[in-house]
């Protein structure tokens, strides 16, 4: 018979769910408030906001290549905080001095998907030394939840499924569309919000994880990285 301690931690975990499952799930977006960062002046005034966060939602995104050899820097830098969205356009950025230092503060948390593969490629437009990094995937395997992908957490954690539809779209344009801002808000917003329910979780023993696996959203084939998982 399980003892009580057992019993909490076998509640905790949320069902598994298949992509049929997903699918049935409501659909649902980020509807606060979403700036999009454009200039240094700007940049260096909302990190200053951002440092003094506990937590924020990361994630970044990269025109799509289609052809083979087609290598293209990140675009877009997602950081979601508790009551707003900024969305950072890296092309208009001259300076990403700010950024990399929020990148290297230990005392602010990013929590994304895939992380490592992100900062390798933030590497490409600014050197730091990353500290405060999370990955969700691997938070989740702790608790026992075989999900690695952004979609598969927020159905198992939050109950509801988010759309990947504006994933492949040209992250360079000097204006982004509605679309893509919507898309590109909610992938940071429901990195903080998995984190948050996953924090509330007790983490399973090693011997509790050895049957509990991984599994990853099949992801976009619009770019060759890591970052597809998400």
């Amino acid at each position: 018979m399980d003892s009580p301690s057992n019993a909490r931690v076998m509640l905790a975990q949320p069902p598994a769910l298949t992509k049929a499952d997903i699918n049935q799930l409501p659909l649902k977006k980020y509807e606060g408030p979403v700036e999009v960062v454009a200039s240094d002046e700007r940049l260096g005034e909302i990190v200053g906001q951002l440092r003094e966060e506990r937590l924020l939602g990361f994630d970044i995104e990269i025109r799509p290549t289609f052809r083979s050899g087609d290598h293209f820097p990140p675009a877009l830098v997602q950081l979601a905080a508790g009551a707003a969205v900024y969305l950072v356009q890296l092309k208009k950025i001259q300076d990403p001095a700010p950024l990399a230092a929020l990148f290297s503060s230990p005392l602010t948390l990013k929590a994304g998907v895939a992380v490592a593969g992100d900062i390798a490629k933030l590497h490409e437009i600014a050197a730091f030394e990353p500290a405060g990094f999370v990955d969700l995937g691997n938070m989740a395997a702790k608790k026992g939840i075989k999900a690695g992908g952004v979609r598969t957490l927020a159905a198992q954690l939050l109950g509801f499924r988010i759309s990947k539809g504006a994933q492949c779209s040209n992250w360079e344009r000097p204006n982004l569309a509605p679309a893509q801002v919507a898309y590109a808000a909610t992938d940071a917003w429901i990195c903080r919000e998995i984190y948050l329910s996953l924090e509330k979780m007790p983490d399973l023993s090693k011997k509790q994880r050895k049957t509990s696996g991984s599994d990853s959203d099949s992801g976009s084939n619009c770019n060759k990285r890591d970052h597809e998982t998400k």
